[in-house]
């Protein structure tokens, strides 16, 4: 895995519009790598390895960047009745690698991993398998740092998933900044719940940001199932 920009050819983005993701690719554009390519998977309603909500507003976040979009929709990975972890997870690799595999000569890719091992470890397989680098600027930095630089650079986030305890409807929508934070930290004190949502404890979509050149407008509203929820989003516009 490497956290440096070595080498000008083309770099395709691992996407899915969420904050990680975002992160990644704003650092890369900041390093001077040459993004020519976001890829976005659309898992369907459940994956081992990929976000899955809101994955159907990464065209708009790609309008806005300006980067040209490739998405990969596998259809139902299966993830809802898998048995065996390990072998779902690099079944749902495969269509990624071949869509990579297709926008051969590539340098490398760009990955929004903060923390999990059964992702990040089969992202660097198939990066060897391809002769990809890696660059995934998240990669075991301290989670409320991370938060801080996003919020810092002008990273605009909204909570559209929860998942935990300690999250109720009232997270649905709602904008992660200071504040937001902050009840992160204390709930990550009392309940564990991740800073970042590493856990799967909520997801985000990055509406806004100094990567992109017109925010992401949404109308939405919320499904709340008992002890988690997301937001149903039924128009969604560049501003």
């Amino acid at each position: 895995m490497t956290d440096d920009s070595e080498g000008d050819g083309a770099w395709a983005s691992l996407f899915s519009g969420g904050k990680d993701s975002s992160w990644a690719l704003y650092r890369a554009l900041e390093d001077g790598l040459n993004v020519t390519t976001l890829v976005t998977v659309h898992p369907g309603d459940d994956s081992y390895m990929y976000h899955v909500p809101a994955t159907d507003l990464a065209a708009l976040a790609a309008e806005s960047v300006g980067i040209d979009l490739l998405e990969v929709d596998p259809g139902d990975l299966g993830a809802a009745t898998a048995t065996d972890s390990a072998a779902q997870g690099d079944a749902e690799l495969e269509p990624l690698e071949a869509a990579l595999r297709e926008l051969s000569p590539l340098t490398g890719v760009t990955a929004g991993a903060v923390e999990s091992e059964f992702q990040t470890s089969r992202i660097e397989a198939m990066c060897e398998r391809l002769g990809l680098d890696l660059y995934a600027p998240l990669w075991q930095r301290d989670p409320v740092t991370l938060a801080e630089e996003m919020l810092d650079a002008g990273f605009e986030i909204l909570i559209v998933q929860v998942a935990a305890a300690g999250l109720d409807e009232s997270w649905l929508g709602r904008r992660l900044d200071a504040d937001t934070l902050d009840e992160l930290i204390a709930l990550n004190e009392r309940y564990g719940v991740h800073p970042l949502g590493e856990g799967g404890e909520f997801e985000t979509l990055v509406v806004d940001g100094p990567h992109m050149s017109r925010p992401i407008e949404l109308e939405w509203e919320r499904v709340w199932e008992g002890s988690r929820g997301h937001l149903r989003v039924t128009d969604a516009w560049l501003g």
